[in-house]
């Protein structure tokens, strides 16, 4: 079987970076194109060498249609607005999309989903797959435990993560909520300031801490009268999240248009 290839849209930065290294190292996998965008330093240089491996003869361009025409398969870690124009092209020219961007508003999702139509999008708010296990455990605990025990998310990410809460943290909210049979909108309580009152029965509670170059720390907090169970998934370096999105690009290859998620690409959908 021809190798999968894959374009990297963000090439030089940290994710793009990690995402090139993994697709170097991963049997099966080519690199096919990679983008950045217009007037970056790293324009023109080879993608590989911008990783600090050695080169693979494919030079950053601009161009992000001619990145999805070359490659089988589209890696984004990027911006919500370049995320939904890159989805657009998806949608036009049939390229599979493994989006890890987090942050959209509405319509940027609307952006994704229509994609989805015409291209099989793998869309996930954390790649790592022990993310994706503890999404799964979330759920399952919160579909055991009932209202007597309060759920409280903690998430710490770098100086330089510019949402928040962590896509990552809305995700295990969705989680939580869904083992609850109840609607996250209606039971989140995101921000807590002066004098609250008294917890409300059945919120689950967001706190977020930011600093120096966490690269994802979450928590989930079952916390109940005489006893507490925490779940938890630390993440130390950038290459785990490339690793589950180059697992989902592999898993892509000859899938029928649809948007999936992690759960699907690890087996874990029910």
């Amino acid at each position: 079987m021809a190798d999968l290839d894959i374009g990297v849209v963000g090439a030089a930065g940290r994710m793009g970076t990690a995402l090139i290294r993994r697709i170097a190292g991963t049997e099966g996998c080519r690199l096919a194109a990679a983008i950045e965008r217009p007037g970056h330093p790293a324009l023109g240089h080879d993608a590989g060498a911008e990783a600090g491996i050695a080169a693979l003869g494919v030079a950053i361009g601009p161009d992000a249609r001619a990145l999805f025409e070359a490659a089988d398969v589209v890696i984004e870690f990027s911006s919500p607005a370049a995320t939904a124009a890159h989805a657009a092209l998806a949608g036009a020219t049939g390229t599979a999309h493994v989006i890890g961007t987090t942050g959209l508003d509405a319509a940027q999702a609307a952006a994704v989903r229509k994609a989805a139509r015409s291209a099989a999008v793998v869309w996930a708010p954390n790649m790592s797959i022990g993310v994706n296990l503890l999404l799964a455990l979330t759920e399952q605990v919160a579909a055991v435990l009932d209202d007597a025990y309060d759920i409280e998310i903690v998430e710490m990410h770098h100086r330089h993560k510019v949402d928040a809460p962590s896509g990552t943290a809305l995700g295990l909210g969705r989680a939580a909520a869904k083992g609850r049979g109840v609607d996250l909108e209606k039971v989140s309580a995101r921000a807590r300031d002066g004098v609250t009152g008294a917890r409300r029965t059945g919120d689950i509670g967001f706190a977020v801490l930011r600093g120096g170059d966490v690269v994802g720390d979450h928590a989930v907090v079952f916390a109940g009268d005489g006893e507490r169970l925490e779940l938890g998934h630390r993440a130390s370096s950038r290459e785990v999240f490339a690793a589950g999105a180059v697992r989902a690009a592999l898993w892509t290859r000859g899938r029928a248009p649809g948007l999936y998620g992690m759960r699907e690409v690890l087996g874990l959908a029910g």
